[in-house]
């Protein structure tokens, strides 16, 4: 990064006056300084663009540093002379070609097509702008340059150099800079483009998916997480025995895994070896989100990385759930109320529900997102699939339209719950959606529904949601509570106004469940910032690209994909309960 530096400085800044090359460049033609000047700037903008990936040993970044440092050791030589920026090059050149051998990490896909649409874009508009700063001085132009003359000022002036227009009074600084400028904007977010990483996050195939659906059958009752091992824009990879399997997400280099290792437990360590080969054969930064202590104490003995409490996921028994007692008086008087409007809820399987019902379900939890894309990645499927997840409960509540009244787009429905199977007595809390119309109380309503209804389904436990630093929370309010825990709660609830995690945890609380404690597991404490920046692009709270207002909305089902070592997946999720 210090060399790129050094090569935009020398490029922006003028050369020395003094040096002793000086004599010798003042002999070579002016249209050479200005291409070393350009050169300089050029090569100062791709070596930032690289640090990144030579700090992760990326083999081709370290084939197109090596092969742009000389350019960039001439550039400073002939433009700004400077012997100590060139010997410093010079330096890390022959650093980069003396440990060759460590520079060994698999390429990530890259945007070559969005780099080669953004030069054809952004070069023909910078182009147009370039025509019209040429043509906007008439009375500082020397002579009467034709179209064809001003087209090559602009066109040469776009790659640094001087074309065949003149103005007077300093005019031609201001045209050359400003020429300069949309060049190097179209360079630099060209380069950008094609030195930058696609999410090479794997999708999930028939074949894993099949050979994950028979390890769930067997283990699936042993982490409420497990199903959502089956979401599409996940890749797995198994255990030399097949016994066990990690599944995970790629994000900005951060490999991702959700959940404890789906499988036998015996197994799992076969699975993580082969998780942290793969995360070393790219050079991504190993984490895992979301595992239970079990999970997270295989992960800490066999890798050698660190565990941290990230939250507790509400569970709730349903032999001891009741609405009775004062402890449930809020939950008991809501749903009373919503009752007595005439709200009716109705919970299945969603093999049993006709196609058009469960078409009309789908459509109506569409429309009731709030968001551009499903937001969730540890708790979510993504998908409401009678054929492949039959196995899985819908919970909707009905307002019949009153006499004369027409019915709404959905018909009486008003919200709904989507559940997935935790083994073969417990499902798990997958998606919440509800009419913004219908009276407050929906998702009490349908939660209390579906635990009144989960012993004739044979259900015994249900997964509600998970809440983020839940301990945290709720010692920090206690008596007692020393000033950094309560300092703490403060950030937290500062940051409910954002994520929600104060509401959250208020919200599983009402139904009195018992907490587990869930983990995330890191490598090294430098790496937290980025593994929670990857982790709140995963769960779909955060985004960086384009403003929404200059990009195509996206669909919030997984983008279909082929099966390739190196595959691109988009973000998925499910609205937070709050």
């Amino acid at each position: 990064m210090v060399v790129g530096l050094l090569n935009l400085t020398a490029g922006v800044f003028p050369r020395f006056r003094h040096s002793k090359m000086h004599a010798l460049a003042e002999v070579l033609p002016g249209a050479v300084s200005q291409l070393a000047a350009a050169a300089s700037i050029v090569v100062g903008i791709l070596l930032l663009l690289l640090a990144h990936g030579l700090k992760r040993r990326k083999r081709r970044t370290w084939v197109a540093a090596v092969a742009l440092l000389p350019v960039g050791i001439a550039a400073q030589l002939v433009y700004r002379h400077s012997v100590f920026g060139a010997v410093l090059s010079m330096a890390l050149l022959v650093f980069l070609v003396w440990h060759r051998k460590e520079f060994a990490a698999l390429p990530d896909p890259r945007s070559r097509w969005k780099a080669v649409a953004n030069f054809v874009v952004l070069g023909g508009a910078g182009f147009g702008i370039g025509m019209v700063i040429v043509s906007s001085h008439p009375h500082k132009t020397i002579g009467s340059p034709s179209f064809w003359e001003r087209t090559q000022h602009v066109l040469w002036g776009l790659f640094g150099f001087e074309g065949p227009v003149s103005y007077t009074q300093g005019v031609d600084y201001t045209v050359g800079y400003s020429l300069g400028a949309l060049g190097l904007l179209t360079l630099a977010t060209t380069a950008y483009l094609a030195f930058r990483p696609e999410h090479p996050a794997a999708c999930l195939t028939e074949d894993d998916e099949h050979r994950l659906r028979e390890l769930l059958a067997q283990h699936g009752a042993r982490d409420s997480l497990g199903y959502f091992a089956l979401r599409r824009d996940k890749g797995a990879v198994f255990s030399p025995t097949g016994k066990a399997a990690v599944c995970y997400r790629v994000i900005s280099g951060v490999m991702l895994a959700s959940g404890d290792p789906i499988g036998d437990v015996e197994a799992w360590p076969g699975a993580i070896e082969r998780f942290m080969e793969e995360a070393r054969a790219h050079s991504w930064t190993p984490a895992v989100t979301g595992c239970s202590e079990t999970g997270g104490q295989v992960w800490t003995r066999e890798t050698g990385m660190d565990a941290l409490e990230l939250g507790d996921e509400a569970i709730v028994d349903v032999a001891d759930f009741t609405l009775t007692g004062r402890a449930m008086r809020n939950v008991r008087q809501m749903v009373k109320r919503i009752e007595r409007n005439g709200y009716e809820t109705r919970v299945r399987r969603v093999r049993d529900l006709e196609p058009e019902e469960l078409a009309r379900v789908q459509a109506a939890a569409d429309a009731w997102r709030d968001t551009d894309t499903e937001r969730g990645f540890s708790m979510a499927l993504g998908r409401i699939d009678a054929q492949t997840d039959g196995d899985a409960v819908i919970a909707t509540a009905h307002l019949p339209a009153a006499e004369g009244e027409p019915a709404g787009p959905y018909g009486d429905l008003k919200a709904m719950q989507h559940y997935v199977p935790w083994g073969d007595n417990g499902i798990s809390l997958e998606l919440m959606r509800r009419d913004r119309s219908a009276d407050p109380g929906m998702n009490e309503l349908l939660i209390v529904a579906a635990l009144q209804a989960a012993p004739d389904l044979k259900i015994e436990q249900v997964s509600l949601n998970f809440a983020v630093f839940r301990s945290s929370l709720e010692r920090g309010e206690k008596l007692g509570a020393g000033p950094v825990i309560r300092i703490w709660r403060g950030m937290l609830i500062f940051l409910s106004r954002w994520y929600q995690i104060e509401s959250l945890y208020k919200f599983n609380d009402k139904f009195r469940p018992r907490w587990e404690p869930r983990f995330v597991v890191f490598r090294n404490s430098r790496d937290i910032p980025r593994i929670g920046l990857a982790a709140l692009q995963a769960e779909g709270y955060l985004e960086l690209g384009l403003p929404r207002a200059l990009r195509r909305t996206k669909s919030a089902e997984p983008r279909p994909c082929a099966h390739t070592a190196e595959r691109a997946a988009e973000p998925e999720a499910v609205e937070s309960a709050a």
